[in-house]
Protein backbone atom coordinates (compact mmCIF):
# COMPACT_ATOMS: atom_id res chain seq x y z
CA UNK A 1 0.00 0.00 0.00
CA UNK A 2 1.03 3.59 -0.75
CA UNK A 3 2.60 5.24 2.58
CA UNK A 4 2.87 9.27 3.04
CA UNK A 5 5.32 11.34 1.06
CA UNK A 6 7.09 14.75 1.29
CA UNK A 7 5.19 17.16 0.19
CA UNK A 8 5.30 18.11 -3.19
CA UNK A 9 6.39 14.38 -4.01
CA UNK A 10 4.59 11.62 -5.15
CA UNK A 11 2.66 9.21 -2.92
CA UNK A 12 5.69 6.53 -1.83
CA UNK A 13 5.53 2.99 -3.18
CA UNK A 14 8.42 1.40 -2.54
CA UNK A 15 8.05 -1.07 -5.37
CA UNK A 16 7.45 1.45 -7.79
CA UNK A 17 10.45 3.49 -6.76
CA UNK A 18 12.86 0.50 -7.09
CA UNK A 19 11.55 -0.04 -10.73
CA UNK A 20 12.23 3.53 -11.88
CA UNK A 21 15.40 4.25 -10.15
CA UNK A 22 16.58 1.30 -11.60
CA UNK A 23 15.48 2.16 -14.87
CA UNK A 24 17.35 5.22 -14.46
CA UNK A 25 20.33 3.20 -13.38
CA UNK A 26 20.29 0.88 -16.72
CA UNK A 27 19.99 3.82 -18.43
CA UNK A 28 23.28 5.75 -17.61
CA UNK A 29 25.51 1.99 -16.72
CA UNK A 30 24.07 0.92 -20.61
CA UNK A 31 25.65 3.85 -22.49
CA UNK A 32 29.11 3.09 -20.43
CA UNK A 33 29.67 -0.30 -22.74
CA UNK A 34 26.44 0.08 -25.39
CA UNK A 35 29.17 1.55 -27.96
CA UNK A 36 31.45 -1.01 -27.85
CA UNK A 37 29.66 -3.04 -29.86
CA UNK A 38 29.96 0.11 -32.40
CA UNK A 39 33.39 0.54 -32.09
CA UNK A 40 34.08 -1.07 -36.20
CA UNK A 41 30.72 0.97 -37.45
CA UNK A 42 32.61 4.35 -35.94
CA UNK A 43 35.87 3.80 -37.02
CA UNK A 44 35.07 3.41 -40.54
CA UNK A 45 32.41 6.44 -40.76
CA UNK A 46 34.55 9.02 -38.00
CA UNK A 47 38.01 7.45 -39.49
CA UNK A 48 38.65 7.51 -35.84
CA UNK A 49 42.26 5.98 -34.33
CA UNK A 50 42.23 3.06 -31.82
CA UNK A 51 43.42 5.75 -29.75
CA UNK A 52 40.03 7.94 -30.38
CA UNK A 53 37.80 4.92 -29.82
CA UNK A 54 39.23 4.52 -26.21
CA UNK A 55 38.87 8.50 -25.78
CA UNK A 56 34.86 7.88 -27.51
CA UNK A 57 34.53 5.31 -24.49
CA UNK A 58 36.30 6.97 -21.65
CA UNK A 59 35.42 10.20 -21.81
CA UNK A 60 31.71 9.29 -20.52
CA UNK A 61 33.65 7.36 -17.63
CA UNK A 62 36.70 10.56 -16.76
CA UNK A 63 33.55 13.22 -16.29
CA UNK A 64 31.48 10.14 -14.78
CA UNK A 65 33.46 9.10 -12.25
CA UNK A 66 35.23 12.82 -11.76
CA UNK A 67 32.05 14.55 -10.58
CA UNK A 68 30.53 11.64 -8.76
CA UNK A 69 31.37 12.37 -5.38
CA UNK A 70 30.31 16.64 -5.77
CA UNK A 71 27.03 15.35 -7.55
CA UNK A 72 26.14 12.75 -4.28
CA UNK A 73 26.61 15.70 -2.14
CA UNK A 74 24.22 17.48 -3.92
CA UNK A 75 21.53 15.25 -4.17
CA UNK A 76 21.63 14.60 -0.26
CA UNK A 77 21.33 18.54 0.00
CA UNK A 78 19.21 19.90 -2.36
CA UNK A 79 17.03 16.54 -2.70
CA UNK A 80 17.91 13.34 -5.01
CA UNK A 81 14.85 13.73 -6.74
CA UNK A 82 15.79 16.54 -8.28
CA UNK A 83 19.32 15.26 -9.14
CA UNK A 84 17.63 12.38 -11.09
CA UNK A 85 15.63 14.58 -13.32
CA UNK A 86 18.07 17.45 -13.80
CA UNK A 87 20.73 13.92 -14.53
CA UNK A 88 18.39 12.09 -17.07
CA UNK A 89 17.71 15.71 -18.53
CA UNK A 90 21.27 16.68 -19.39
CA UNK A 91 21.91 12.83 -20.50
CA UNK A 92 19.36 12.81 -22.82
CA UNK A 93 19.53 16.43 -24.07
CA UNK A 94 23.72 15.08 -25.06
CA UNK A 95 22.39 11.76 -26.68
CA UNK A 96 20.07 14.09 -28.91
CA UNK A 97 23.24 16.35 -30.11
CA UNK A 98 24.96 13.41 -30.42
CA UNK A 99 22.67 11.53 -33.02
CA UNK A 100 23.60 14.69 -35.47
CA UNK A 101 26.99 14.61 -35.24
CA UNK A 102 29.86 13.08 -37.72
CA UNK A 103 32.52 14.07 -35.74
CA UNK A 104 34.97 11.93 -33.29
CA UNK A 105 36.29 14.65 -31.62
CA UNK A 106 32.64 15.94 -31.28
CA UNK A 107 31.58 12.24 -29.74
CA UNK A 108 34.46 13.21 -27.41
CA UNK A 109 32.90 15.55 -26.04
CA UNK A 110 29.41 14.80 -26.29
CA UNK A 111 30.55 11.76 -24.24
CA UNK A 112 31.81 13.85 -21.80
CA UNK A 113 28.35 15.88 -21.27
CA UNK A 114 26.49 13.02 -20.74
CA UNK A 115 28.97 12.12 -18.47
CA UNK A 116 27.58 15.04 -16.59
CA UNK A 117 24.23 13.77 -16.70
CA UNK A 118 25.17 9.93 -15.43
CA UNK A 119 27.20 11.67 -12.13
CA UNK A 120 23.72 13.02 -10.79
CA UNK A 121 21.84 10.33 -11.87
CA UNK A 122 23.70 7.14 -10.10
CA UNK A 123 24.39 8.56 -6.88
CA UNK A 124 20.42 9.42 -6.28
CA UNK A 125 19.17 6.10 -7.57
CA UNK A 126 20.86 3.71 -4.87
CA UNK A 127 20.76 6.69 -2.03
CA UNK A 128 16.69 6.79 -2.63
CA UNK A 129 16.64 3.22 -2.38
CA UNK A 130 18.19 3.07 0.65
CA UNK A 131 16.27 5.69 2.12
CA UNK A 132 13.31 4.57 1.08
CA UNK A 133 13.21 1.02 1.92
CA UNK A 134 13.19 -0.18 5.52
CA UNK A 135 16.38 -2.01 6.52
CA UNK A 136 14.54 -5.01 6.87
CA UNK A 137 13.99 -5.19 2.94
CA UNK A 138 17.18 -2.84 2.47
CA UNK A 139 19.32 -6.17 1.54
CA UNK A 140 17.13 -7.34 -0.87
CA UNK A 141 16.54 -4.09 -2.98
CA UNK A 142 20.19 -3.68 -3.09
CA UNK A 143 20.41 -6.82 -4.75
CA UNK A 144 18.28 -5.88 -7.13
CA UNK A 145 20.05 -2.56 -7.89
CA UNK A 146 23.43 -4.60 -8.12
CA UNK A 147 22.33 -7.02 -10.49
CA UNK A 148 21.00 -4.30 -12.86
CA UNK A 149 24.26 -2.21 -12.19
CA UNK A 150 25.84 -5.31 -14.12
CA UNK A 151 23.75 -6.66 -16.24
CA UNK A 152 22.84 -3.01 -17.56
CA UNK A 153 26.01 -3.13 -19.46
CA UNK A 154 25.14 -6.31 -21.10
CA UNK A 155 21.64 -5.15 -21.98
CA UNK A 156 22.82 -2.38 -23.57
CA UNK A 157 25.55 -4.30 -25.67
CA UNK A 158 22.68 -6.31 -26.97
CA UNK A 159 20.51 -3.75 -27.42
CA UNK A 160 23.04 -1.69 -29.51
CA UNK A 161 23.83 -4.91 -31.41
CA UNK A 162 20.49 -5.28 -32.44
CA UNK A 163 20.15 -1.98 -33.68
CA UNK A 164 22.80 -1.75 -36.11
CA UNK A 165 21.48 -4.73 -37.66
CA UNK A 166 19.25 -1.96 -39.48
CA UNK A 167 21.13 1.24 -38.79
CA UNK A 168 24.11 3.02 -37.79
CA UNK A 169 25.89 3.68 -34.51
CA UNK A 170 23.52 6.74 -33.71
CA UNK A 171 21.01 4.31 -32.88
CA UNK A 172 22.72 3.86 -29.74
CA UNK A 173 22.05 7.41 -29.20
CA UNK A 174 18.36 6.99 -29.99
CA UNK A 175 18.19 4.69 -28.18
CA UNK A 176 19.58 6.92 -25.14
CA UNK A 177 17.16 9.44 -25.49
CA UNK A 178 14.23 6.91 -25.59
CA UNK A 179 15.50 5.75 -22.09
CA UNK A 180 16.14 8.88 -20.66
CA UNK A 181 12.62 10.06 -21.47
CA UNK A 182 11.22 6.90 -19.88
CA UNK A 183 13.19 7.29 -16.78
CA UNK A 184 12.44 10.90 -16.43
CA UNK A 185 8.83 10.67 -16.77
CA UNK A 186 8.56 7.87 -13.88
CA UNK A 187 10.85 10.08 -12.01
CA UNK A 188 8.42 13.01 -11.90
CA UNK A 189 5.62 10.60 -11.37
CA UNK A 190 6.96 7.45 -8.69
CA UNK A 191 9.51 8.77 -7.35
CA UNK A 192 9.43 10.90 -4.13
CA UNK A 193 11.77 13.61 -2.70
CA UNK A 194 13.90 12.76 -0.04
CA UNK A 195 16.73 15.36 1.22
CA UNK A 196 18.79 15.38 4.29
CA UNK A 197 17.86 18.00 6.68
CA UNK A 198 20.42 20.84 8.20
CA UNK A 199 22.98 19.46 5.60
CA UNK A 200 26.62 21.22 6.01
CA UNK A 201 27.29 23.99 3.14
CA UNK A 202 28.81 21.80 0.27
CA UNK A 203 32.51 21.13 0.16
CA UNK A 204 32.87 23.35 -2.67
CA UNK A 205 36.80 23.46 -2.63
CA UNK A 206 37.11 19.56 -1.15
CA UNK A 207 34.71 19.11 -4.69
CA UNK A 208 37.04 20.85 -7.00
CA UNK A 209 40.32 19.15 -5.17
CA UNK A 210 38.28 16.15 -6.23
CA UNK A 211 37.84 16.23 -9.66
CA UNK A 212 41.04 18.14 -10.52
CA UNK A 213 42.64 14.72 -8.84
CA UNK A 214 40.74 12.38 -10.78
CA UNK A 215 40.59 14.27 -14.26
CA UNK A 216 44.92 14.49 -14.07
CA UNK A 217 45.15 10.84 -13.35
CA UNK A 218 42.54 9.44 -15.35
CA UNK A 219 42.95 11.88 -18.31
CA UNK A 220 46.92 10.71 -18.26
CA UNK A 221 46.45 7.16 -18.15
CA UNK A 222 44.04 7.06 -20.99
CA UNK A 223 46.57 8.94 -22.79
CA UNK A 224 49.07 6.33 -21.83
CA UNK A 225 49.26 4.44 -24.93
CA UNK A 226 49.86 7.16 -27.73
CA UNK A 227 52.11 9.50 -25.73
CA UNK A 228 53.87 6.20 -23.78
CA UNK A 229 54.06 5.10 -20.08
CA UNK A 230 57.42 6.43 -19.71
CA UNK A 231 56.74 9.73 -21.53
CA UNK A 232 57.31 12.70 -19.01
CA UNK A 233 54.38 13.93 -19.78
CA UNK A 234 52.46 10.82 -18.78
CA UNK A 235 54.30 10.39 -15.42
CA UNK A 236 54.27 13.76 -14.45
CA UNK A 237 50.16 13.50 -14.95
CA UNK A 238 50.08 10.66 -12.88
CA UNK A 239 52.15 12.11 -10.36
CA UNK A 240 50.09 15.37 -10.32
CA UNK A 241 47.00 13.41 -10.51
CA UNK A 242 48.34 11.34 -6.93
CA UNK A 243 49.98 14.51 -5.62
CA UNK A 244 46.57 16.51 -5.93
CA UNK A 245 44.43 13.71 -4.72
CA UNK A 246 46.78 13.29 -1.86
CA UNK A 247 46.19 16.57 -1.10
CA UNK A 248 42.39 15.80 -1.17
CA UNK A 249 43.00 13.57 1.82
CA UNK A 250 44.32 15.93 4.22
CA UNK A 251 41.94 18.92 3.20
CA UNK A 252 39.10 16.76 4.48
CA UNK A 253 40.85 15.08 6.86
CA UNK A 254 41.01 19.24 8.81
CA UNK A 255 37.06 19.89 7.27
CA UNK A 256 34.53 19.68 10.07
CA UNK A 257 32.52 18.52 6.65
CA UNK A 258 34.17 17.18 4.35
CA UNK A 259 32.83 16.11 0.75
CA UNK A 260 34.40 12.66 1.52
CA UNK A 261 36.01 11.69 5.43
CA UNK A 262 38.97 10.04 4.78
CA UNK A 263 38.22 8.44 7.75
CA UNK A 264 35.42 6.38 6.33
CA UNK A 265 38.14 3.67 4.45
CA UNK A 266 38.98 2.47 8.56
CA UNK A 267 36.22 0.68 8.45
CA UNK A 268 37.38 -2.29 6.56
CA UNK A 269 33.97 -3.51 5.03
CA UNK A 270 33.79 -0.19 3.27
CA UNK A 271 37.84 -0.16 2.53
CA UNK A 272 37.12 -3.57 0.90
CA UNK A 273 33.69 -2.73 -0.91
CA UNK A 274 35.10 0.37 -2.66
CA UNK A 275 38.52 -1.94 -3.60
CA UNK A 276 36.57 -4.90 -4.93
CA UNK A 277 34.19 -2.77 -7.04
CA UNK A 278 37.17 -1.05 -8.34
CA UNK A 279 38.85 -3.94 -9.23
CA UNK A 280 35.83 -6.02 -10.57
CA UNK A 281 35.33 -2.98 -13.05
CA UNK A 282 38.66 -2.61 -13.93
CA UNK A 283 38.14 -6.22 -15.72
CA UNK A 284 34.71 -5.97 -16.79
CA UNK A 285 34.88 -3.20 -18.93
CA UNK A 286 38.47 -3.68 -20.10
CA UNK A 287 37.50 -7.06 -21.15
CA UNK A 288 33.95 -5.43 -22.93
CA UNK A 289 36.43 -3.23 -24.96
CA UNK A 290 38.45 -6.13 -25.79
CA UNK A 291 36.12 -8.69 -26.63
CA UNK A 292 34.06 -6.61 -28.79
CA UNK A 293 36.65 -6.12 -31.02
CA UNK A 294 37.44 -9.74 -31.09
CA UNK A 295 33.94 -10.89 -31.55
CA UNK A 296 33.16 -8.47 -35.17
CA UNK A 297 36.71 -8.37 -36.19
CA UNK A 298 38.63 -11.40 -35.46
CA UNK A 299 35.72 -14.00 -35.46
CA UNK A 300 33.74 -11.55 -38.42
CA UNK A 301 30.46 -11.76 -36.09
CA UNK A 302 27.66 -9.29 -37.44
CA UNK A 303 26.97 -6.90 -34.24
CA UNK A 304 24.00 -8.44 -32.77
CA UNK A 305 25.69 -11.75 -33.14
CA UNK A 306 28.47 -10.46 -31.28
CA UNK A 307 26.20 -8.86 -28.41
CA UNK A 308 24.44 -12.18 -28.59
CA UNK A 309 27.45 -14.15 -27.61
CA UNK A 310 27.78 -12.31 -24.33
CA UNK A 311 24.42 -14.00 -22.91
CA UNK A 312 25.95 -16.40 -21.05
CA UNK A 313 27.41 -13.93 -18.66
CA UNK A 314 23.69 -12.25 -18.30
CA UNK A 315 22.55 -15.56 -17.73
CA UNK A 316 24.73 -16.12 -14.82
CA UNK A 317 25.27 -12.71 -13.71
CA UNK A 318 21.28 -11.63 -12.51
CA UNK A 319 20.95 -15.50 -10.43
CA UNK A 320 24.19 -15.19 -9.25
CA UNK A 321 23.27 -11.61 -7.57
CA UNK A 322 19.93 -12.54 -6.29
CA UNK A 323 21.40 -15.46 -4.68
CA UNK A 324 24.17 -13.79 -2.90
CA UNK A 325 22.44 -12.20 0.33
CA UNK A 326 20.97 -15.96 0.67
CA UNK A 327 24.45 -17.18 0.78
CA UNK A 328 25.74 -14.46 2.70
CA UNK A 329 23.02 -15.21 5.52
CA UNK A 330 24.46 -18.94 5.35
CA UNK A 331 27.84 -18.64 4.82
CA UNK A 332 29.22 -14.99 6.28
CA UNK A 333 30.42 -12.02 3.99
CA UNK A 334 33.73 -13.29 3.11
CA UNK A 335 33.21 -16.70 1.34
CA UNK A 336 30.83 -15.58 -1.28
CA UNK A 337 32.47 -12.49 -2.06
CA UNK A 338 35.94 -14.25 -2.12
CA UNK A 339 34.71 -16.91 -4.31
CA UNK A 340 33.40 -14.40 -7.11
CA UNK A 341 36.49 -12.72 -7.08
CA UNK A 342 38.44 -15.91 -7.74
CA UNK A 343 35.82 -16.86 -10.50
CA UNK A 344 36.34 -13.94 -12.30
CA UNK A 345 39.73 -14.32 -12.13
CA UNK A 346 39.43 -17.76 -13.04
CA UNK A 347 37.46 -17.12 -16.24
CA UNK A 348 39.91 -14.11 -17.77
CA UNK A 349 42.57 -17.00 -17.79
CA UNK A 350 40.17 -19.08 -19.64
CA UNK A 351 38.85 -16.67 -21.94
CA UNK A 352 42.79 -15.60 -22.61
CA UNK A 353 43.21 -19.32 -24.24
CA UNK A 354 40.59 -17.99 -27.02
CA UNK A 355 42.06 -17.25 -30.70
CA UNK A 356 40.89 -17.21 -34.06
CA UNK A 357 39.60 -20.79 -34.57
CA UNK A 358 38.64 -21.71 -31.09
CA UNK A 359 35.01 -22.89 -30.58
CA UNK A 360 32.42 -20.81 -29.12
CA UNK A 361 32.00 -23.14 -26.20
CA UNK A 362 35.21 -22.11 -24.99
CA UNK A 363 33.96 -18.45 -25.08
CA UNK A 364 30.55 -18.97 -23.68
CA UNK A 365 32.35 -21.20 -20.27
CA UNK A 366 34.67 -18.04 -19.94
CA UNK A 367 31.55 -15.69 -20.32
CA UNK A 368 29.43 -17.95 -17.73
CA UNK A 369 32.22 -18.18 -15.11
CA UNK A 370 32.89 -14.47 -15.63
CA UNK A 371 28.89 -13.86 -15.10
CA UNK A 372 28.64 -16.06 -12.03
CA UNK A 373 31.76 -14.47 -10.23
CA UNK A 374 30.51 -10.67 -11.21
CA UNK A 375 27.21 -11.86 -9.40
CA UNK A 376 28.47 -13.22 -6.62
CA UNK A 377 30.84 -10.12 -5.50
CA UNK A 378 29.01 -7.22 -6.19
CA UNK A 379 26.36 -7.56 -3.64
CA UNK A 380 28.29 -7.21 -1.05
CA UNK A 381 30.81 -5.59 -2.14
CA UNK A 382 27.96 -2.45 -2.75
CA UNK A 383 25.88 -3.64 0.75
CA UNK A 384 29.72 -3.94 2.34
CA UNK A 385 30.01 0.19 1.47
CA UNK A 386 26.44 1.74 1.72
CA UNK A 387 26.02 -0.22 5.52
CA UNK A 388 28.82 1.12 6.61
CA UNK A 389 27.31 4.91 6.89
CA UNK A 390 24.13 6.21 7.98
CA UNK A 391 21.36 7.53 6.47
CA UNK A 392 22.50 11.19 6.34
CA UNK A 393 25.70 9.99 4.10
CA UNK A 394 23.92 7.42 2.10
CA UNK A 395 24.52 9.93 -1.31
CA UNK A 396 27.82 9.98 -0.65
CA UNK A 397 28.05 6.47 -0.23
CA UNK A 398 26.42 5.53 -3.25
CA UNK A 399 28.94 7.92 -4.92
CA UNK A 400 32.10 6.54 -3.45
CA UNK A 401 30.26 3.13 -4.36
CA UNK A 402 29.60 4.60 -7.99
CA UNK A 403 32.94 6.36 -8.52
CA UNK A 404 34.81 3.10 -7.22
CA UNK A 405 32.71 1.63 -10.52
CA UNK A 406 33.54 4.25 -12.71
CA UNK A 407 36.73 4.71 -12.29
CA UNK A 408 38.14 1.12 -12.43
CA UNK A 409 35.88 1.08 -15.83
CA UNK A 410 37.76 4.01 -17.10
CA UNK A 411 41.02 2.53 -15.67
CA UNK A 412 40.67 -1.47 -16.91
CA UNK A 413 39.79 0.28 -20.97
CA UNK A 414 42.69 2.49 -20.69
CA UNK A 415 45.31 -0.11 -19.07
CA UNK A 416 44.09 -3.55 -20.63
CA UNK A 417 43.74 -1.02 -24.13
CA UNK A 418 47.04 -0.21 -23.40
CA UNK A 419 48.34 -3.30 -23.21
CA UNK A 420 46.26 -4.82 -26.09
CA UNK A 421 47.90 -1.57 -27.66
CA UNK A 422 51.37 -1.93 -27.30
CA UNK A 423 51.03 -5.79 -27.99
CA UNK A 424 49.59 -5.38 -31.14
CA UNK A 425 51.67 -2.82 -32.65
CA UNK A 426 54.71 -4.73 -31.42
CA UNK A 427 53.61 -8.21 -33.30
CA UNK A 428 52.82 -6.13 -36.42
CA UNK A 429 55.90 -6.67 -39.28
CA UNK A 430 54.68 -4.77 -42.32
CA UNK A 431 58.21 -3.25 -43.81
CA UNK A 432 56.84 -4.44 -46.69
CA UNK A 433 54.06 -2.72 -47.17
CA UNK A 434 53.79 0.94 -48.55
CA UNK A 435 54.13 3.19 -45.18
CA UNK A 436 50.43 4.93 -45.49
CA UNK A 437 49.13 1.69 -45.45
CA UNK A 438 51.35 0.35 -42.44
CA UNK A 439 50.60 3.53 -40.96
CA UNK A 440 46.71 3.22 -41.39
CA UNK A 441 47.05 -0.88 -40.03
CA UNK A 442 48.93 0.44 -36.98
CA UNK A 443 46.34 2.64 -36.20
CA UNK A 444 43.57 0.22 -35.08
CA UNK A 445 42.51 -3.48 -36.48
CA UNK A 446 39.44 -2.07 -37.90
CA UNK A 447 41.85 -0.14 -40.38
CA UNK A 448 43.72 -3.44 -40.74
CA UNK A 449 40.41 -5.01 -41.60
CA UNK A 450 39.19 -2.46 -43.79
CA UNK A 451 42.91 -3.15 -45.60
CA UNK A 452 42.21 -6.81 -46.06
CA UNK A 453 44.42 -9.37 -47.98
CA UNK A 454 47.35 -10.38 -45.62
CA UNK A 455 47.82 -6.99 -43.23
CA UNK A 456 44.73 -7.44 -41.97
CA UNK A 457 45.53 -11.89 -41.51
CA UNK A 458 48.86 -10.21 -40.04
CA UNK A 459 46.67 -8.06 -37.72
CA UNK A 460 44.61 -10.40 -36.56
CA UNK A 461 46.61 -12.52 -35.25
CA UNK A 462 48.69 -9.63 -33.71
CA UNK A 463 45.24 -8.43 -32.02
CA UNK A 464 44.99 -12.21 -30.48
CA UNK A 465 48.36 -12.09 -29.38
CA UNK A 466 47.40 -8.47 -27.49
CA UNK A 467 44.18 -9.75 -26.39
CA UNK A 468 45.79 -12.70 -24.89
CA UNK A 469 48.27 -10.24 -22.63
CA UNK A 470 44.85 -7.47 -21.98
CA UNK A 471 43.08 -10.40 -20.27
CA UNK A 472 45.62 -11.79 -18.59
CA UNK A 473 45.87 -8.56 -17.05
CA UNK A 474 42.55 -8.68 -15.87
CA UNK A 475 43.10 -12.07 -14.52
CA UNK A 476 45.89 -10.73 -12.63
CA UNK A 477 43.73 -7.46 -10.93
CA UNK A 478 40.29 -10.02 -10.44
CA UNK A 479 43.08 -12.21 -8.10
CA UNK A 480 44.88 -9.21 -6.20
CA UNK A 481 41.22 -7.98 -5.62
CA UNK A 482 39.85 -11.99 -4.02
CA UNK A 483 43.46 -11.40 -1.73
CA UNK A 484 42.50 -8.32 -0.28
CA UNK A 485 39.35 -8.60 0.16
CA UNK A 486 40.02 -12.03 2.12
CA UNK A 487 42.76 -10.42 4.15
CA UNK A 488 40.50 -7.41 4.92
CA UNK A 489 37.57 -9.54 6.30
CA UNK A 490 39.53 -12.01 7.99
CA UNK A 491 37.61 -12.69 11.42
CA UNK A 492 39.80 -11.30 13.49
CA UNK A 493 39.46 -7.69 11.53
CA UNK A 494 35.23 -8.38 11.56
CA UNK A 495 33.61 -5.49 13.17
CA UNK A 496 31.29 -6.56 16.23
CA UNK A 497 28.26 -7.67 14.07
CA UNK A 498 27.34 -10.31 12.86
CA UNK A 499 29.29 -11.06 9.70
CA UNK A 500 26.08 -11.32 7.61
CA UNK A 501 24.95 -8.12 8.51
CA UNK A 502 25.01 -6.81 5.19
CA UNK A 503 22.56 -9.57 3.57
CA UNK A 504 20.06 -9.66 7.07
CA UNK A 505 19.73 -5.29 6.62
CA UNK A 506 20.41 -4.36 10.17
CA UNK A 507 21.02 -0.88 10.37
CA UNK A 508 24.49 0.25 9.62
CA UNK A 509 27.09 0.50 11.77
CA UNK A 510 29.19 4.05 10.63
CA UNK A 511 32.10 3.72 12.78
CA UNK A 512 35.53 2.52 12.22
CA UNK A 513 36.25 -1.15 12.73
CA UNK A 514 39.53 -1.31 15.05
Amino acid sequence: MPTPAAAGSPPLRPNLVLFVTCLALGTVVAAMASLNVALPDLARDTHASQTDLSWIIDAYSLVFASLLLPAGAVGDRFGRRKALLAGLAIFGGGSAVAVFTSSSAALIGLRGVLGVGAALVMPATLSTITSTFPPAQRARAVSVWAAVAGASALVGVFATGALLEEWSWRSAFWLNVALAAAAFIGTLRCVPESAEADQPRLDAAGALLSVAGLVALVYSVIEAPTRGWGDPLTLGGIGLGLGVLTAFVFFELRRQHPLLDPRLFRNRHFTAGSLSITLQFFVFFGFIFVTMQYLQLVRADSALMAATSMIPMALAMMPASRLTPRLVTRFGLRAPWTLGLVAVAAAMGVLAQVDATSSYWLIAAGLFLLGAGMGLAMTPATTAITDALPRSLQSVGSAVNDLSRELGGALGIAVLGSMLSASYRSHLDLAHVPQPVAQAARSSLAAAHAIGGPVAEQARGAFIDGMHLALLGGATAAALAAVAVATLLRPSHRAPQSSDHAATGHEPMAQADT
